[in-house]
């Protein structure tokens, strides 16, 4: 199976930024369709962002457009997630989750690995 390793998670001031990073082991990561999910407490795990295997396609939930920006790196396995303008309702784990396809997908049924999670937290 695929294995997913998140990084980056930390504690910041509102207005801070992170940049999440998701390896992935595989020859064929470069053929798979990426996403990044978050889950707060007591709350369902909700889409963030993916982007297709090529990196040629992105989409953003309404809540981050304009805020994150995702992007790969096929030649080293890695997937970001750079996070701007952070704000306390983004406080959440953060899930890098890879289908076994190119396409994207929001919905998080459609993806096949999923990594530990990294934890993001921004104080208010």
């Amino acid at each position: 199976q695929v294995q997913l390793v998140e990084s980056g998670g930390a504690l910041v001031q509102a207005g801070g930024s992170l940049r999440l990073s998701c390896a992935a082991s595989g020859r064929t990561f470069s053929r798979y369709a990426v996403g990044w999910f978050r889950q707060a407490p007591g709350k369902e795990r909700e889409f963030v962002a993916a982007i297709n295997w090529s990196g040629g396609v992105t989409i953003y939930a309404d809540s981050v457009k304009g805020r994150f920006t995702i992007s790969r790196d096929n030649a080293k396995n890695t997937v970001y997630l750079q996070m701007n303008s952070l704000n306390s309702e983004d406080t959440a784990v953060y899930y890098c989750a890879v289908r076994e396809g190119g396409v994207i997908y929001t919905y998080p049924t459609r993806y096949d690995y999923w990594g530990q999670g990294t934890q993001v937290t921004v104080s208010s």
